[in-house]
């Protein structure tokens, strides 16, 4: 079975976010019974692409105060995608929800979606190094 190389496409999870009204507590939990040592900038995994083992992707696990407007719901799953522009054209083109909101940093772009049942999902293109 071939991976569709066409652009516009995920790549892997880039993030899982999730809120908690007791940031200490959960980070301290996660820490001492998952070793997820997390010190306020959440945790990173490094990885690297099946199909191009030269190319390093991190996932990034973070708490977020219940009181973030960052995301509404409990939780958000971050994607990487290889181009944005392409995967954004192709979901307005089959009817998916895009937020028109865009962020540009210096180790990203993002964009926003919805699934059928309303769920934000953020999509990010890293920044080459």
């Amino acid at each position: 079975m071939s991976q569709n190389t066409t652009p516009g496409r995920i790549l892997g999870i880039g993030g899982v976010f999730f809120k908690t009204a007791h940031q200490d507590e959960m980070r301290a939990w996660y820490g001492r019974h998952l070793g997820l040592t997390d010190e306020g900038q959440g945790v990173s995994f490094q990885w690297r692409d099946h199909d191009d083992p030269t190319q390093q992707h991190v996932t990034v696990w973070s708490l977020f105060p219940d009181t973030s407007n960052y995301f509404d719901a409990p939780f958000m799953i971050n994607y990487i995608v290889d181009d944005l522009d392409a995967l954004l054209e192709k979901l307005h083109a089959a009817g998916v929800q895009i937020d028109p909101k865009r962020e540009d940093h210096d180790y990203g772009r993002f964009a926003w979606i919805f699934d059928p049942g309303g769920n934000k999902l953020e999509l990010w293109q890293p920044r080459q190094a």
